[in-house]
């Protein structure tokens, strides 16, 4: 249920959920969200198309079940909107971040700031630890100035929640909203959202600008209804920006094609590379775990690391491998060392951020640490980097979570495999590549 009547602003909601003082103004519209032809229906919310007997109620009704997520939303109950008015007021300072970019950072943030002012798409393409936040924030500002509505989205929960007080951090004077399914905030109108992109889809042309962070990643980069979601929540007129470490071959083809534009940063902003992965080879560590036992490199790599208290991740293939590992480390080390962490993980968010706050010393993980969180001055092991799971991209983001910092902007990174992959080979030649780039901009 909405409480105030600017919520309905550029956001898509249930005519149930619109108190009746509000339904009567003049100024609300109302959208019939499920068209219906001969053999399917078509959802005006996340744009997916479903058979009608997948789709069908009593009394010819339809609902969306791709969305159903969101709410169930029929044929029978209109969702209404009012048009994004950008009824916006701020006092003081708009930036008040006062940090300064590299000559490279400020080059990429010029460009930004020139996308945003003339409503184009554009990639920037910056090497992981490269400040891509920071060279967001002029622009941002000089959109806020011009009374735009901003949004940031990323596909990863983990991304919007450490985002969110980096922004509110450089933006103290500006309304800003995290939106994301486990957050405990209620929506209200500002001219900063930060959310996940399926939040997106409860929006209706309300964004003058949208920046799309870590577009590359799941789910965002193969869920059609998550592109369509963007396009709806932009206005017909709008800047779309997205931000990768690691872009996809079809991005890649459109900036070929010149159907988006580019900025390209292969240097950290502290001018130090990329570390580099190194390889060891294990032969069948999964016979070994089913022996309730880890391979010997492994376990000698974790008790240096425990004796040295350097803190680091563990990624593994598979949710299931979790409990096993953390069963095998537990016969030798003390639990509390550590937490174990996947996608559905209901303590999530407060086991992250015990690493964060140095409660824990490392997390035994899946890919869903990969990108988008920073720990200062860890080391990371890729255990199984051979296995189908872990992409180039993947594999690529993994070993950018070492040497993001300062004071210290190298560290290990160790990918344990029983076979070098194509996915391992190419991220290896991604990483060096990057390198040499940034070479040539240090000389």
């Amino acid at each position: 249920m909405i409480e105030n009547y600017n919520e309905l602003f550029g956001r898509l909601v249930g005519e149930k959920d619109v108190p009746s003082e509000i339904k009567s103004a003049q100024n609300i519209k109302k959208m019939v969200p499920i068209k219906v032809t001969k053999n399917e229906i078509y959802c005006k919310r996340c744009g997916h198309k479903t058979s009608k007997n997948e789709s069908q109620l009593p009394n010819d009704n339809f609902y969306c079940p791709n969305c159903i997520n969101l709410g169930r939303m029929t044929l029978k109950e209109p969702l209404c909107f009012i048009e994004e008015p950008n009824l916006f007021s701020h006092q003081g300072k708009i930036l008040t971040w006062d940090g300064k970019l590299t000559k490279e950072q400020e080059k990429c943030s010029n460009q930004i700031i020139e996308v945003i002012n003339n409503n184009q798409t554009h990639l920037l393409w910056a090497v992981t630890g490269a400040g891509k936040t920071e060279m967001l924030f002029k622009g941002i500002a000089q959109a806020i100035k011009d009374n735009k509505r901003v949004c940031i989205a990323s596909p990863r929960v983990d991304v919007c929640v450490e985002l969110f007080p980096r922004i509110q951090d450089a933006f103290k004077n500006i309304s800003v909203v995290l939106l994301h399914g486990k957050s405990s905030q209620s929506y209200f109108y500002s001219q900063l959202t930060i959310c996940t992109t399926h939040q997106l889809l409860r929006f209706y042309h309300a964004f003058d600008v949208i920046i799309i962070d870590e577009v590359d990643s799941f789910p965002f980069v193969n869920d059609e209804s998550l592109h369509f979601a963007v396009d709806n929540a932009v206005k017909d007129k709008s800047a779309k920006l997205y931000l990768t470490a690691t872009p996809t071959a079809e991005m890649i083809k459109k900036i070929k094609r010149k159907q988006i534009s580019a900025s390209y940063l292969p240097i950290r902003f502290h001018r130090h590379l990329l570390p580099e992965a190194t390889i060891k080879y294990v032969n069948d560590w999964r016979k070994l775990m089913k022996k309730h036992k880890l391979p010997s490199l492994l376990l000698n790599k974790i008790k240096q690391k425990i004796k040295n208290q350097q803190r680091f991740l563990l990624f593994i293939p598979k949710i299931d491998d979790l409990p096993v590992i953390s069963e095998i480390l537990a016969t030798q080390y003390d639990s509390s060392l550590w937490h174990t962490v996947y996608s559905s993980d209901e303590l999530r968010m407060e086991k992250v951020n015990d690493m964060r706050t140095e409660k824990v010393l490392f997390l035994i993980t899946t890919t869903i640490l990969e990108r988008g969180v920073t720990f200062p001055g860890i080391d990371v092991i890729v255990l199984g980097a051979d296995d189908e799971v872990f992409t180039m991209s993947s594999l690529v983001q993994i070993a950018g979570r070492v040497g993001r910092k300062k004071d210290r902007p190298t560290g290990e990174v160790l990918f344990i495999v029983d076979d070098k992959t194509k996915p391992v080979n190419n991220a290896m030649k991604q990483i060096k590549y990057m390198n040499r780039l940034a070479k040539k901009l240090n000389e």
